[in-house]
């Protein structure tokens, strides 16, 4: 296997408050090879979001304490100055906001916005960074881009604003996107097309995808690998099959238990979760689900309330963190989900 495009080890992100310190992403790894999709998953609050803005090099440092290690085709970014995470963020790595009405200016025109996105790496003229945005809204799919670039935010659709930020992102050729929640508020068809786009984009230009989200319909169509988050740590990371197939870790089948499936009957409902998530400036002492988790009991001398689990690979490609045994995980599964390919392999 060779060196992963984006490498993330131990990233921690503390801010402090007068209650006490957030510990928002608590020593996450991961990591992601080039025209290959990891799809991060989780509730809100569980600190999907930070962890991509640390990465982006976003997070105020007089307001955050940052650690770890962050490596982009090699070049280590927490540890790097102001200027050179800047010089790398829009050109080898590019995010796509959650909510695009907020993440454009509204006084400036579409065109505007993406030319100063191409001028900021590039050395060219204002006509050629202009055919740039124009040719890069038609790849999008935006129709008559010549008169889109005329337009303001407030004159398009979601579904358009998402694709003038997904353009505005890659007008500078970036080798990782970062994608928080790029389908969030659209209606289904608009997600499909932007799902789509994504995918042809990442095959066109090799691109290595991060994806944020809680829509686990949306990580099924478009992810290789997925990294389970909760209470700012990974909880469960695996290819796409066994997190969907072989799951082990309580709170990624509470996450499937409450997805719709095909082939359970339309009356029977669906099994959210308990409870809800923990504070970040007061976690559980041991396992930071253990307040949710029905199975808490199986495990002997109260280790869930007293001791962290750790990260455990149970194979070459899947690590779950949970005090269960692997053969009680297992059978547990296999009987929520009923999937027969809970079978140990």
């Amino acid at each position: 296997m060779s060196q992963p495009f984006l490498d993330v080890k131990e990233l921690r992100v503390q801010f402090p408050t007068e209650d006490g310190i957030v510990n928002a992403v608590d020593g996450v790894s991961f990591s992601v090879q080039k025209n290959e999709t990891l799809a991060i998953v989780g509730e809100s609050g569980s600190g999907k979001s930070v962890t991509a803005q640390a990465v982006m090099g976003l997070i105020n440092r007089k307001s955050a304490t940052i650690t770890g290690e962050v490596f982009l085709d090699g070049e280590e970014l927490v540890s790097a100055s102001k200027e050179q995470v800047r010089s790398l963020r829009g050109k080898r790595m590019a995010m796509i906001f959650q909510d695009p009405l907020s993440s454009l200016h509204p006084f400036y025109s579409i065109g505007r916005q993406l030319v100063e996105a191409i001028k900021v790496h590039q050395d060219i003229s204002k006509a050629k960074a202009l055919g740039i945005s124009r040719d890069m809204l038609d790849r999008v799919g935006i129709p008559n881009p010549e008169r889109r670039l005329k337009d303001y935010p407030h004159n398009l659709s979601g579904g358009m604003r998402q694709r003038v930020m997904i353009a505005m992102a890659l007008l500078n050729d970036p080798e990782l996107l970062i994608a928080d929640e790029p389908t969030t508020a659209l209606d289904v068809t608009v997600q499909a097309q932007i799902i789509e786009l994504l995918r042809g984009l990442q095959k066109e230009f090799g691109t290595a995808i991060v994806l944020i989200t809680h829509d686990l319909g949306v990580v099924a169509d478009m992810a290789d690998q997925v990294v389970v988050m909760y209470g700012g740590r990974v909880v469960e990371n695996a290819g796409i099959e066994d997190i969907y197939y072989r799951p082990e870790m309580p709170y990624t089948w509470g996450l499937l238990g409450s997805v719709p499936r095909m082939d359970v009957g339309r009356h029977e409902r669906l099994e959210p979760i308990p409870g809800q998530p923990p504070s970040l400036i007061r976690l559980p002492k041991g396992c930071v689900f253990r307040p949710r988790c029905p199975y808490h009991e199986l495990v002997p001398g109260n280790r869930c309330d007293d001791e962290r689990p750790d990260l455990v690979p149970t194979s070459a490609s899947h690590a779950v963190r949970c005090h269960l045994e692997p053969a009680q995980r297992r059978e547990i599964a296999a009987e929520r989900l009923g999937s027969p390919a809970m079978e140990e392999t």
